[in-house]
């Protein structure tokens, strides 16, 4: 920061400067200088805009324009100086553009209004930040998809417990298992893909909130920034954060998502369950406990779904009370989303390296699968095929279950003597046989997966066709 002053741009009204406390309070710059990229952008769609309309020459827009590139250059390589006082980063790039360009600097804000350049500024980014999620996500789906494939997809495939209630229900594939997360976030990439196609809609025109007598060209200038329509109604335009709260909603869903895996990798690489063992470099140790090998990519990754739920909460709560139009209480729409992006986009990549990194112990799986009473419901279903109601077969088979609970004889052999099961019920208890008994069509057995992984690759090529528009 240099000594000098910036005067709002205000600042005309007024008889004396703004108190520091005033200042303190209502700046921006400390979090929005990074849509510095975004407000140039859109400044020089405004500018040519200005041009295209007649109301700059040609030879001033020109002007302007070089000088808003100029400014991208010093973003770029780091020289841009930053003045006291300056309230965000719509003020200081004018300010930048008017050294430059001179006088001539000043009619950069030519029929606009700060409503409409900040809120353009952040559909912009926006826009570009949550298709580089969708990648991320992409990208950590296809981690999932390589791991799911090395587990194996047939009969010799790595299977483990599937869980409901956190209790060993059935034996389930590991490849089916990490693909359940997989599709969960593919719901999520199509979210984002929604999410910007409705903020990608130019507010730039819409001025303080009425529009301007002037003879402006929304079209022309939405064309310009990549925008595939302009706004409807002023009024609406610059008091719209529909977009940001439904990214705020996409956010805190995909760290919901990222929060479940991180529950399940607590629990998996414990030593309880020793499902699965980290690769050092995504582990951490204990500051006094020498033996210590946490999971904290998987603890931090559920305890953040918090954080990203109160930033959505917070922003929704900020809305419901605001009448039409611009309200100050919108500067409250950045940090919320640039704070739930940004530990998104951490905790995507942070997770992605420790399930690619991680070991898998599949005899440990297999083990804590085969126990016998997780063959209950194959049991069961050996009866209702044999004509007997599910009700009393689910009767039957608890029982046998209970009494095998007591030491005394195992089920397999509780089975061979009951006189509801004939002999060959006894082959549905044995390593490896309930995973393969889940053969309906989305089930979590071998039979199932050609059809899954198929479907799998037609939703990410889908789902990649769509981010490239």
């Amino acid at each position: 920061m240099t000594d000098n002053k910036s005067q709002p741009l205000w600042h005309g009204r007024f008889s004396s400067g703004p108190a520091e406390e005033l200042l303190a309070f209502t700046e921006s710059l400390s979090f929005d200088k990074r849509l510095w990229k975004d407000d140039i952008a859109g400044s020089i769609a405004h500018v040519k805009g200005l041009g295209h309309t007649g109301i700059l020459p040609q030879s001033e827009v020109a002007q302007i324009e070089s000088a808003l590139h100029q400014v991208a250059a010093e973003f770029l390589d780091g020289s841009f100086q930053f003045v006291d006082g300056e309230e965000d980063i719509h003020t200081s790039i004018e300010r930048r553009v008017t050294q430059i360009a001179g006088p001539v600097g000043g009619k950069v804000h030519t029929g606009r209004s700060r409503n409409d350049q900040c809120v353009t500024a952040l559909r912009l980014w926006t826009k570009r930040e949550l298709a580089a999620l969708a990648e991320r996500l992409i990208a950590l789906c296809e981690v999932l998809t390589q791991r799911a494939d090395l587990a194996g997809w047939g009969t010799d495939g790595v299977y483990l417990p599937g869980y409901t209630h956190v209790q060993r229900a059935q034996p389930v594939l590991l490849a089916h298992h990490l693909m359940a997360h997989a599709w969960a976030f593919t719901r999520d990439i199509d979210r984002l893909i929604h999410t910007i196609k409705r903020a990608d809609v130019s507010p730039l025109g819409a001025g303080a909130l009425a529009g301007s007598s002037l003879p402006l060209d929304p079209d022309f200038t939405a064309r310009e920034m990549g925008f595939a329509d302009r706004f409807a109604n002023s009024l609406d335009a610059v008091s719209d954060r529909d977009f940001v709260a439904e990214a705020l909603f996409d956010l805190a869903l995909i760290g919901t998502h990222l929060s479940r895996i991180g529950e399940e990798w607590v629990l998996w690489t414990s030593e309880e369950f020793g499902f699965a063992t980290l690769d050092d470099r995504y582990a951490t140790g204990s500051s006094m406990l020498p033996q210590k090998k946490n999971a904290d990519i998987a603890e931090l990754a559920r305890g953040k779904a918090g954080r990203l739920i109160g930033n959505l909460t917070g922003l929704l709560t900020t809305l419901k009370g605001l009448p039409l139009a611009y309200n100050r209480d919108l500067q409250e729409d950045k940090e919320p989303l640039f704070d739930s992006y940004d530990q998104v986009s951490l905790a995507v990549g942070a997770l992605t390296g420790m399930i690619q990194t991680a070991t898998f112990n599949a005899d440990r799986m297999r083990a804590a699968a085969d126990v016998q009473s997780l063959s209950a419901t194959d049991l069961a279903e050996y009866l209702v095929r044999k004509g007997t109601p599910f009700r009393q077969a689910h009767a039957i088979v608890g029982a046998l279950v209970q009494e095998a609970l007591s030491g005394s004889h195992s089920l397999q052999q509780l089975v061979a003597t009951s006189p509801d099961f004939d002999a060959d019920a006894q082959a549905l208890i044995g390593a490896g046989v309930g995973v393969q008994l889940r053969s309906s069509p989305g089930a979590a057995g071998p039979h199932a997966a050609d059809e899954q992984r198929a479907r799998f690759t037609s939703v990410i090529a889908s789902l990649r066709a769509a981010l490239a528009i």
